[in-house]
Order: C-alpha cells, then structure tokens, then sequence
C-alpha cells in the first residue's frame, strides 16, 4: 500500500502513535523513559507542523471555523506544558512521574478527540484531495525537520513554552 500524503491521514497517523506511546508510558515492563523521548519528539514536531503549514492553511476555507483552530493551537500550548512538567520529573515511575503522564494523556487525548471531530472532519468535507495532499506533503517535510532537530529535548520544549 502506498504511503498517504492526505494531510488528514497523517495527522491522524500520529495521533495513533501518540496513543501507542501512552501505552508504553503507563507500562512497567517496557522502555518508559525511551517512549518519552519518542513521544516528546512527536508532539513537538506534530504540533509545530500543524501550525506552520496545515492550521493557516485550514482558516482559509469558509466552513472550517476558525475558532476551532485556534482553539487547537491553546491546545497545542496546553500540551506543551504538560509534556514539559513531565520532562522535568527526575525519577521515571515515581508516583510524581506517573501523575504527570496522567495530566499529560489528558491534555493531548483532548485535543486529538476535538482536533478529529472538528477540524479534521472539517479538512475531509470542504478540502478537495489535491490539496489535502499538497498539506500533507507540507506538514511531513516540516515534522520531519523538527525530528531532525531534536525537538522534543527538555530544552527546547522550554524554549517553546516560555515563548
């Protein structure tokens, strides 16, 4: 099966992954510290994607609500900040580490749910493919400089936090 370029499908994509990383997060048996690295990485590059190439993009179009977006990009902020709490946390599997995973699942499972029902729904119905495809391809090349980047490193998830 060919690799999607629907810009919608990738977001998607790695909201799924982010659900997988959750998984192993909560998990004693498995890499948790390694899962945070992994998790970090995505969030930060997936959001900072979005904002740059697919959120302006999606304002454009009349039956997309704006709102709805830029309630997406606070999300992104919230977010943000629970992931840098959880970054901060010295101990993995403390229970301080374990109560900010939990606030950091709720941030982002938030806005995934509303991001899927709302403006992804949205892209899907007023979106022709072409474009969506054109998004995606946008979207990838900006996540992947991201990951590149390292940006999910506890410093630079500060920077964007603090900005």
């Amino acid at each position: 099966m060919a690799e999607t370029q629907d810009v919608v499908e990738l977001i998607l994509q790695d909201h799924r992954r982010m659900e997988d990383l959750f998984r192993l997060m909560r998990s004693v048996e498995d890499d948790r510290a390694g899962a945070l690295r992994e998790f970090a990485d995505l969030l930060i590059a997936h959001a900072q994607a979005e904002e740059a190439e697919v959120y302006p993009a999606l304002k454009r179009y009349k039956n997309i609500d704006d709102e709805e977006v830029e309630h997406g990009e606070h999300e992104h902020d919230e977010g943000n900040e629970a992931l840098l709490e959880l970054l901060q946390v010295e101990e993995v599997g403390s229970d301080e580490w374990d109560s900010k995973l939990e606030e950091l699942v709720e941030a982002v499972t938030h806005h995934a749910d509303e991001e899927e029902r709302t403006i992804l729904n949205g892209a899907r119905e007023n979106v022709a493919m072409e474009r969506r495809e054109e998004l995606g391809r946008a979207f990838r090349q900006e996540r992947d400089r991201q990951l590149k980047a390292g940006c999910g490193s506890v410093e630079n998830v500060r920077k964007i936090v603090e900005s």
